[in-house]
């Protein structure tokens, strides 16, 4: 046991080193950024992970494992469902929705769509002249599958379609995510390990296509013995932009209720100029129990883009 504790504690706190000596990564501009497509397929699902800064990958415990670490469904032993809806900044607004079926003690299977829609935008011609209004949005349906292979191993994987629209203009994309986590004894702490978005555009809003967001996931989740607190850390590696450090914690004492607090290094990304902002990538919320299903909200202040709300509902059915 005290190994296995010496192992979490060597990773959370290279994690927070590596936060540490990489302070201003954010701050500059990272020549790939804004050259993937699909950006919305980066925007993270379920409150109580947002809340948490995003550091779910470990984790993965809850019907959110859809979106962060398809093998953590593999735990699960009854149907689930996941209801969610962003107030993202600039009215942009998202929502998300997947159901969970246990075929098994060892084997589960997910469907999940979540769609992001920009709202309506003034068209104007090369003078200025209105001329009308348009929209555009992004959709996603996906399916999953999780097994285990004892009680500390699972892995999972997810099959995406992506369709995106903006006035006249489509795109269409195809994607996997594959991941594995690895639980110890009474879930004192986990691992888990994937890589997101793997695939390519099949079709271009323009001429030329782009690549996918590609990124790798990499976290650890810890719950001591006697104490009513689970920390959790992810370290994400897009493609197309700079490694990003995500740290969270719950408290639990307080059951049916629950606290969280998160931060994670990509909020500074929102910070224009030379805002001082200290605010962003830190996040709150909370959640509570009413039988069988769980309610939870998440804050996380955007800096100069404003401020961004998330409510989920999860549970058995």
């Amino acid at each position: 046991m005290k190994n296995r504790t010496y192992i979490l504690a060597v990773i959370l706190t290279a994690t927070l080193l590596v936060a540490g000596v990489t302070p201003g990564a954010a701050k500059d501009i990272n020549s790939n950024a804004g050259t993937s497509a699909f950006p919305f397929l980066k925007i993270n699902i379920g409150a109580r992970a947002v809340a948490m800064g995003g550091a779910f990958t470990g984790l993965a415990d809850d019907e959110a494992s859809l979106y962060y670490n398809p093998a953590g469904i593999a735990s699960f032993e009854e149907k689930r469902f996941i209801l969610g809806y962003h107030n993202y900044v600039a009215d942009i607004q998202t929502g998300f929705v997947g159901y969970i079926h246990s075929f098994d003690a060892i084997k589960s299977a997910g469907l999940y769509v979540s769609y992001l829609n920009y709202g309506e935008f003034t068209e104007t011609d090369e003078f200025g002249n209105t001329i009308g209004d348009f929209g555009g949005g992004d959709f996603l349906m996906a399916a999953s599958f999780a097994f285990k292979t004892g009680y500390h191993l699972s892995f999972g994987a997810t099959a995406k379609f992506i369709y995106e629209k903006v006035q006249e203009f489509s795109a269409t994309g195809m994607a996997i995510d594959i991941g594995g986590k690895y639980a110890a004894d009474r879930d004192v702490y986990s691992l888990g390990l994937m890589i997101q978005n793997l695939g390519a555009q099949l079709s271009a809003l323009g001429e030329e296509k782009d690549k996918l967001p590609i990124s790798v996931r990499a976290g650890g989740a810890y719950t001591p013995r006697g104490v009513p607190i689970t920390i959790s850390s992810d370290l994400i590696l897009p493609f197309d932009n700079d490694l990003v450090i995500a740290i969270g914690g719950e408290y639990l004492a307080l059951r049916p209720f629950y606290a969280r607090v998160g931060w994670n290094t990509f909020g500074s990304n929102f910070r224009a100029g030379d805002s001082d902002d200290k605010w962003a990538g830190f996040s709150v919320g909370m959640g509570f129990d009413i039988r069988r299903i769980n309610i939870s909200y998440a804050f996380s202040p955007s800096a100069d883009l404003g401020e961004s709300h998330r409510i989920t509902l999860t549970g058995g059915l």
